[in-house]
């Protein structure tokens, strides 16, 4: 046989063929399928080097109907050790092509596998052709082993020498393309790895933190899913194929990376004085003993004494129980006001206030356990998380993950924040995170500042929301379904 231009047109195109395909598992059968194609073969074997052995990851046998590994399925075969009297072993130590008349008349290798194989079957092995697949740094990274040459009345005949060097340029090629998409595969791996690192980190900062990140990802996974049904239905507009599911997972993981940079002061406050409860109920029981002082060395009367003693005790009392209030009403928030205009006098005659400024903007709280101070270093943790995710390369593949993240807390409406976006501006997968986020912080356990809230009530309040127009309907709608059905 001699090598025409069409033979060159031929391997050119499936050259190119194998360099765009993107599925590992078809690309390796399309290796397999296009070599027996093009030397009119019967059968072959495509093999990959793991863990210092071939193990078969494509089997075809035109004959007999037989082709496994194909969609990627395991094939319950041992890995074939990389002994040299393997023939294919031999192949990938020696990086050398072997071309075997017959099998059965030859003593160079140990052929019993092939003869036990054709036993079982009924098959009978007799041409051979085995080629390394090495890559452009020489590396061997798999053998393809074509069986039974034919000619043309299907007759075994030997492998033409001449296929020797199309199926090696086809191998070439196609153990560039396997080492291409590995060295992709293990970026994307080395993503992952560091996206989980962090997700441990933020998590396991705080007890209040704990399963929010996972949590988040999990629920911007199953929203995805939800409206991927929709679309399919007719009644959502987009389709999430699974590189934009990727790189929703991973900024929803990455959402709150700017966390790490909130005190934990704030992070952790539990209450509107947080750390500072302890500090007002010793300086009240230092003040009542002062009131007792006084009254004992008759600095003032008994009915005085009563007076001021109960009202310490009531101030304190109240103090405590709207430390942790959920909402903070005006007759409260008037008797803060009232507390912090008294004072204690000393046994020396100073007179020290009962609450400092700051106690008494913290009691002042209408919601929530934050003041503004506070809430606005905390809502800096979504700028902290676009500059932190700014110094990291996200390659093309990953490239929407840190846009995303950043955009979490991002209404439609442009109430939101760090930008004041609005719809225009911001992605499905934005508002897949916004409603998720949202969500999971108004159902969660671990919250300090309050309890979790039942779900048809956290669905209720993401529904306003999105009358307000701040969330998408849409969206809302598929967390509903998600979640209550």
């Amino acid at each position: 046989m001699y090598l025409t231009q069409n033979h060159f047109r031929k391997i050119i195109s499936i050259g190119i063929e194998l360099t765009t395909e993107k599925d590992r598992n078809k690309l390796l059968n399309k290796i397999l399928e296009e070599s027996m194609n093009v030397t009119n073969c019967d059968a072959g074997t495509l093999y990959v080097l793991e863990d210092n052995a071939l193990k078969f990851k494509v089997m075809k046998t035109l004959s007999m109907g037989v082709s496994r590994g194909e969609d990627g399925e395991e094939i319950d075969l041992p890995p074939v050790p990389l002994k040299e009297e393997n023939v294919c072993a031999y192949s990938a130590i020696h990086q050398k092509v072997i071309n075997i008349e017959d099998v059965w008349s030859s003593e160079t290798f140990d052929f019993s596998g092939p003869k036990k194989y054709d036993a079982m079957t009924g098959y009978h092995t007799q041409s051979l052709l085995v080629i390394p697949l090495a890559n452009h740094e020489g590396e061997v990274i798999g053998v393809m082993q074509l069986i039974n040459a034919l000619d043309g009345e299907d007759r075994i005949v030997v492998f033409d020498k001449e296929y020797e060097f199309i199926i090696l340029s086809l191998a070439s090629q196609a153990a560039i393309a396997i080492s291409n998409m590995r060295y992709t595969e293990e970026l994307k791996e080395q993503m992952w790895s560091f996206t989980e690192a962090l997700a441990t980190a933020i998590d396991e900062r705080t007890p209040y933190n704990a399963t929010h990140t996972r949590k988040v990802a999990d629920y911007s996974g199953i929203l995805m899913d939800e409206l991927n049904r929709e679309y399919e239905a007719g009644e959502f507009p987009e389709y999430f194929d699974e590189h934009r599911k990727e790189q929703l997972i991973m900024g929803a993981l990455l959402h709150d990376i700017g966390k790490m940079i909130v005190p934990l002061e704030v992070m952790n406050k539990a209450t509107r004085l947080g750390d500072n409860s302890s500090v007002v109920k010793e300086r009240f029981k230092l003040f009542q003993s002062y009131v007792r002082i006084r009254f004992l060395e008759g600095k003032i009367t008994k009915e005085e004494y009563e007076k001021e003693k109960d009202f310490l005790s009531n101030s304190i009392h109240f103090i405590e129980e709207i430390d942790s209030k959920g909402f903070l009403p005006d007759e409260d928030y008037e008797k803060v006001e009232q507390i912090a205009c008294g004072f204690c006098i000393t046994p020396e005659g100073e007179k020290i206030p009962l609450l400092t400024e700051e106690e008494t903007e913290c009691l002042k709280i209408r919601k929530g356990t934050l003041t503004d101070k506070e809430r606005a270093v905390m809502e800096n943790h979504v700028v902290m998380t676009r500059k932190i995710l700014e110094k990291v390369h996200f390659n093309q593949y990953f490239k929407d993950c840190p846009v995303w993240a950043a955009q979490h807390h991002e209404t439609l409406n442009g109430t939101g924040y760090p930008d004041h976006l609005t719809a225009d501006r911001l992605a499905a997968e934005s508002r897949i995170l916004a409603v998720a986020d949202i969500y999971d912080a108004l159902t969660s356990q671990d919250r300090p500042y309050k309890k979790p809230m039942p779900k048809e009530k956290a669905i209720s309040i993401l529904e306003s929301m999105v009358s307000e127009g701040k969330l998408d309907e849409r969206i809302v709608n598929a967390m509903r379904k998600c979640v209550m059905d």
